[in-house]
């Protein structure tokens, strides 16, 4: 018989060893015996084919328990149940089932090195002695007691508590009958047996929609194949003009009470303006699943969950092959450099900081609010490299964005002295995280070669975009925050004074070719009262949108990856609102279409010249014209194609035209104009070269042997394509 005090720790939620007491187990007469706890329940019978033993009630708890003739010990029995309100029930009993983890599973989580522990942790829909149902498994080393509870067992954490796999410190349990779609939690008692809060699943696959927050069963998405294809188009020397969106904001419902589109109405809208458009890939911001909208997913609770705000998850892997299927690739905003302390979320997740460093000098962001993952722990680690995985195999995403990367290597960051913990040598690198990032990119790099890493990354820290094996981050690119923000402040001056700032134009080429860079108009420049782009612009209403044109003229020419935050391809006026739609009526009116017909025009252009891309991160395919022309703010450079293709840029920041202006060119031969941002076309004044091409001379200018003459457009940007 079981003993009291363990009959009354099963009854009161808070035994440590459920299958100790729990399912069959060698009676006092050495036969087997069964027990159950069912509350709620009036009598509780096992069956076993055509044979039955009543079982004996414990007390009024629901702990039943009794002697049956079975002889073997793992014997299939159902209990037939009838319950209070007069109703009965056949049900498996979840504690007469085995182990859910296996052995080297258990070996590879307890050091932390299983590369997918996806397939292993969450709730798994699966067959165990020919039952279905969904296996349950959590890491949680220091509670005292774990429970599942969902909407199968009113919620009541006394009903089914699980098994420790002290190896590894992760709870399991397999539960017949609970089938996709089912919402559940995990219930928790700390090491002191304190009730905590009921905690989401970390590697839950789907969650609810907002404010609700438990997780749902779902069943894990295929593996992804191999694509040559996928990994030609994300390779380095491959065109790249990336889309920036927010797909709760890009564009909604109005008729429908203002509503998000979902994945399949997305997938026939948006994947196909971007085709359009020219753009060759999609930047999604977060949609790994998060608490608060206002947050735009970079606080996210759902580290392998896409948010339920869009629809099912599949709807998302839908949507990825929708975009492929056009030839467009897809990143996500992946985020392991905090997480949101939100009570249902990996805060204190079993009593113990077990997900975030303890020291708020190292857990915690007062910039964002938010905790830090403790990048030092192996199981941490494991958990953030095995969410990166997820999402490039099981969604055929093609690349992470990596968010926040400078607050991740360095300790110190946005703090005060006396605030942050040097490292072991004293210094300020956060050498956990360096040793973090460089593990994802080098797992990445091996499980999934086709896709890609970019690192936001605001600090001069070295060789970001380098192998790891050559002291690198091992990042495939990283986003140029200097280049956007020296290129903007020039831009936002008056033309009369830019001559006096000419070197914030030119800077950038100085260090270029140090990292392999994507140059970023992102949502970080339209919010927060920064304005939008047009706005920033000086002059009137014509000079706004003449010099805006040449910027991205000048921007689409210079070396680099290209990245456009959405609504800034047709000039939005307004700054960014995460709660409405982009102000698609704008392209009523003639100067922002004509700036939307001028990016598309610039992105299929940049695709169809390898002068533009092929070489973006060698030196040998840029060539300076003239970059010391401040006085009347004059850029003009070649650009080279591996193929020996040249391409030249001429930019013209002031509002003056130059008639006649002779330019030293790389080679003899006539140059095409290809493009000319001050095209009636897009809005501008049309001052362009004669019949659209220029023939050159043997007259030297800028120390070329021989030169063009052109008329030089106001505020604008023209490429001549050198046609030998």
């Amino acid at each position: 018989m079981l003993s009291d005090t363990d009959a009354l720790a099963i009854c009161q939620g808070r035994h440590a060893d459920p299958f100790a007491v729990l399912g069959p187990h060698t009676g006092p007469d050495g036969g087997l015996w069964v027990r159950a706890y069912l509350p709620g329940a009036k009598s509780a019978i096992v069956v076993s084919g055509a044979r039955a033993w009543p079982l004996k009630p414990r007390d009024d708890c629901g702990l039943f328990e009794g002697p049956t003739f079975m002889n073997d010990g793992a014997a299939l029995y159902q209990l037939r149940v009838r319950w209070a309100d007069g109703s009965e029930s056949l049900i498996d009993d979840p504690y007469r089932f085995g182990t859910v983890l296996g052995d080297m599973d258990v070996w590879l989580l307890g050091e932390g090195s299983h590369l997918r522990p996806y397939e292993i942790l969450g709730a798994m829909p699966r067959v165990m002695q020919g039952v279905a149902g969904t296996s349950f498994a959590v890491w949680a080393p220091n509670a005292s007691r774990v429970s599942v509870v969902g909407d199968f067992n009113f919620w009541d954490g006394r009903r089914h508590p699980m098994r420790l796999r002290r190896e590894c410190g992760v709870w399991e349990l397999f539960l017949p009958g609970v089938a996709e779609g089912a919402r559940y939690k995990f219930e928790l008692h700390d090491s002191a047996g304190h009730l905590l809060p009921q905690k989401a699943d970390p590697c839950a696959r789907q969650s609810e929609l907002r404010p609700a927050t438990a997780s749902i069963v779902a069943v894990m998405p295929p593996v992804a194949p191999p694509s040559p294809a996928r990994q030609a188009a994300n390779a380095l020397e491959a065109p790249m003009s990336i889309y920036e969106v927010h797909l709760a904001s890009w564009r909604r419902k109005t008729e429908d009470g203002n509503r998000w589109l979902n994945w399949d109405e997305l997938a026939a809208e948006l994947v196909p303006y971007a085709q359009d458009m020219g753009f060759t890939h999609l930047e999604l911001m977060p949609v790994s699943e998060h608490p608060f909208d206002g947050s735009w997913g970079y606080q996210t609770l759902g580290q392998y969950a896409p948010t339920a705000r869009f629809g099912d998850a599949a709807g998302l892997r839908r949507f990825v092959d929708c975009a492929h299927a056009a030839g467009i690739g897809v990143l996500l905003d992946w985020v392991p450099a905090h997480f949101p302390s939100d009570a249902h979320g990996l805060a204190l997740f079993d009593g113990t900081h077990l997900y975030e460093y303890a020291d708020r000098r190292e857990g915690f962001h007062t910039d964002w609010n938010t905790l830090i993952y403790n990048f030092g722990r192996t199981e941490v680690r494991n958990f953030l490299v095995g969410s990166a995985l997820y999402w490039l195999e099981r969604y055929d995403i093609d690349g992470l964005r990596v968010d926040a990367v400078a607050s991740m290597l360095y300790r110190d960051y946005s703090r005060k002295p006396g605030e942050w913990i040097p490292n072991v040598h004293g210094g300020r690198e956060n050498l956990e995280a360096i040793s973090f990032l460089k593990r994802s990119n080098e797992v990445i790099g091996s499980e999934r070669p086709q896709a890609i890493t970019l690192a936001e990354e605001s600090t001069a820290f070295p060789a970001v975009s380098r192998p790891t094996y050559a002291g690198g981050l091992g990042f495939h690119f990283k986003w140029n925050m200097g280049w956007m923000h020296d290129t903007l402040q020039y831009m936002a001056r008056d033309p009369i004074h830019r001559s006096h700032h000419h070197g914030e134009m030119t800077f950038g080429l100085v260090y270029a070719f140090t990292e392999n860079f994507v140059l970023p108009l992102s949502h970080d420049e339209v919010v927060h009262g920064k304005g939008s782009l047009l706005g920033k612009m000086p002059g009137d209403n014509w000079q706004r949108f003449a010099n805006l044109r040449a910027y991205y003229g000048f921007m689409w020419g210079h070396p680099g990856k290209k990245l456009l935050f959405m609504g800034c391809e047709f000039a939005q006026v307004a700054e960014w609102n995460h709660e409405q739609s982009l102000d698609w009526h704008l392209l009523q009116d003639s100067n922002h279409g004509g700036m939307q017909k001028l990016v598309r025009d610039l992105n299929h252009l940049y695709r169809a010249s390898p002068a533009l891309h092929s070489q973006d991160f060698n030196g040998e395919g840029f060539e300076w014209i003239d970059h010391d022309d401040a006085r009347r703010s004059l850029l003009s450079f070649v650009r080279k194609g591996s193929g020996g293709q040249l391409m030249l840029v001429l930019c013209n920041f002031a509002p003056v035209v130059h008639e006649g202006f002779r330019l030293g060119v790389p080679a003899e031969g006539a140059w095409q104009e290809r493009l000319n941002t001050d095209s009636s076309h897009y809005g501008g004044s049309n001052v362009g070269t004669p019949l659209g091409a220029a023939h050159s001379v043997a007259v030297p200018s800028h120390g070329r042997a021989h030169s063009v003459v052109l008329n030089v457009p106001p505020l604008a940007t023209v490429f001549l394509e050198w046609m030998p």
